[in-house]
């Protein structure tokens, strides 16, 4: 299993938490004001929650004329 994700240019971390029984994660690379984190009980889950916040991120840039 690799260490990151990659989705539209964008990489993100994989860490798991053994406290929490999850994985999480963080988008690399982009300003410390626009913070995206994800999670999920599967490398599937956490793939789906990086990808969508990724999304997120985009179409509210994209609203805001970023």
């Amino acid at each position: 299993m690799s260490n990151t994700l990659t989705y539209k240019h964008y990489e993100g971390s994989i860490e798991y938490s053994r406290e929490d029984d999850c994985l999480y994660g963080k988008v690399l690379g982009i300003d410390k004001r626009h913070l995206i984190t994800y999670e999920g009980s599967s490398i599937n889950e956490l793939r789906a929650d990086f990808e969508a916040g990724i999304d997120d991120y985009l179409e509210a840039c994209r609203q805001h004329g970023m």
